[in-house]
């Protein structure tokens, strides 16, 4: 390769190619707004860093394993729908290729071999059959269907086993990824004592992993998130001609629709959980997690959720989460401490290792930007464009980094930047 590519010739003809590529990526949706640094992040920082850090990299900042996340990079294809359709596609493929004929999936593994974790996660699985809705919904390539990918095989987790990092094997036995999506909701088909969807070991926070250590704990927002994938899929099944499916999903969906309005609402907003012995989380006057954004943000993109009610919601989401200056959506409020969180005499149980973060660092309490991005789309459905525009400012690097003090404030640099150079050779 080094030989190759000291030939002026090839090098110019792979420069022009990679030129070309890239033009042709950034150039297919274009946004127009008054704020120039929306432009630029929008037109093209954004979707050259999904695919040059989390695509092909899959190298952001702070977590440079080089592994596929199963919800991880599926959730990143979504956003390259309208450019690189295909890399969503192969995404798809990849991720239905890493499931367990049980339905459970590995939570990250490493190329080209199916070594990863196998875990008792409820969410990862279920991003895959949302993600094949999105993508049928933007492209119309129903032959994604009918393609057939081998399952991996390995002994199920024991008993008391809350994961296993092995290299798994894979399967002979191939199914059609609509197949591998029926199993997927199948194995998320799995409810608490309140009817609420089971939490496992973690939901999309995997740091609560021991709020259902015990088999019985719930998560609220996997209830709404359940929700969305299942109508959503229900269409793709009806459209298919599987009417039977089709009925079947929508009764679920509507189901956890009764039970979340009957024992998910707080009063103000939406509890975040329930732990093993009960004990709501995310529930006013929790010594932490009184308020967690996740679950008002999901209430309302369901679009199944009481209006009043995510009203109230967001607007408790505002007051609490939402700091215009300096600039932070947090995910929720207070964070965990780890030597346990007590108000007024009571202790709450240990939710995980989330507490183990320093309180208000990554999941435990910090701006973990994708769950700010919901609640921005929440504010945007619900037709509050000043607070819409309020969170996007806080999101935006640009914004955090315009100045000495606020780069001094900052103090982190975003992920990669696009190189300005296009066009132009290096020399």
């Amino acid at each position: 390769m080094i030989e190759r590519y000291q030939q002026p010739a090839a090098f110019d003809k792979a420069w022009a190619a990679s030129q070309s590529y890239w033009q042709e990526t950034l150039d297919t949706v274009l946004l127009d707004c008054p704020d120039d640094s929306v432009n630029f992040i929008f037109n093209q920082w954004l979707v050259y860093q999904t695919l040059a850090c989390r695509m092909f990299g899959r190298s952001g900042l702070y977590q440079s394993s080089g592994a596929f996340g199963f919800r991880d990079q599926l959730q990143d294809s979504m956003a390259l729908l309208h450019t690189r359709p295909e890399v969503c596609r192969d995404q798809i493929l990849a991720a239905a290729a890493r499931q367990f004929p049980e339905g459970d999936v590995l939570h990250w593994w490493h190329p080209p071999h199916a070594r990863g974790v196998r875990t008792r996660i409820s969410d990862d699985l279920v991003w895959l059959p949302l993600v094949v809705s999105e993508y049928l919904q933007v492209t119309g390539d129903v032959a994604l269907l009918d393609e057939q990918v081998p399952w991996l095989s390995g002994e199920p987790l024991a008993d008391g086993e809350a994961e296993r990092y092995a290299h798994f094997e894979i399967s002979e036995d191939e199914s059609s990824v609509y197949d591998h999506c029926l199993r997927v909701l199948e194995r998320a088909n799995r409810l608490g004592p309140h009817g609420i969807p089971l939490i496992g070991g973690g939901d999309w926070n995997d740091g609560m992993n021991r709020v259902g250590l015990g088999g019985q704990g719930e998560s609220v927002w996997m209830g709404w998130f359940l929700i969305v994938t299942l109508q959503r899929f229900s269409r793709v099944a009806a459209a298919r001609g599987d009417e039977v499916t089709a009925e079947n999903l929508t009764a679920r969906a509507d189901r956890l629709v009764q039970k979340l309005n009957q024992n998910a609402w707080d009063g103000k907003w939406y509890r975040r959980a329930y732990y093993d012995d009960g004990t709501p989380m995310g529930s006013a006057g929790n010594p932490a997690c009184e308020i967690d954004s996740i679950p008002q943000s999901w209430a309302v993109l369901s679009g199944v959720a009481d209006t009043a009610r995510t009203k109230q919601a967001m607007d408790a989401v505002w007051q609490k989460l939402v700091r215009p200056d300096p600039g932070q959506v947090l995910l929720f409020t207070p964070p965990f401490r780890k030597r346990g969180n007590k108000r007024k005499g009571k202790a709450q149980p240990d939710p995980g290792y989330i507490a183990a973060y320093p309180p208000g660092v990554r999941e435990n309490g910090g701006q973990y930007t994708h769950a700010a991005c919901w609640a921005g789309m929440a504010f945007a459905a619900l037709g509050d464009a000043e607070k819409t525009s309020a969170v996007l400012d806080c999101l935006n690097p640009v914004k955090h980094g315009n100045s000495e003090a606020g780069i001094g404030q900052y103090q982190v640099e975003p992920m990669c930047w696009l190189p300005i150079f296009m066009g132009k050779r290096p020399t």
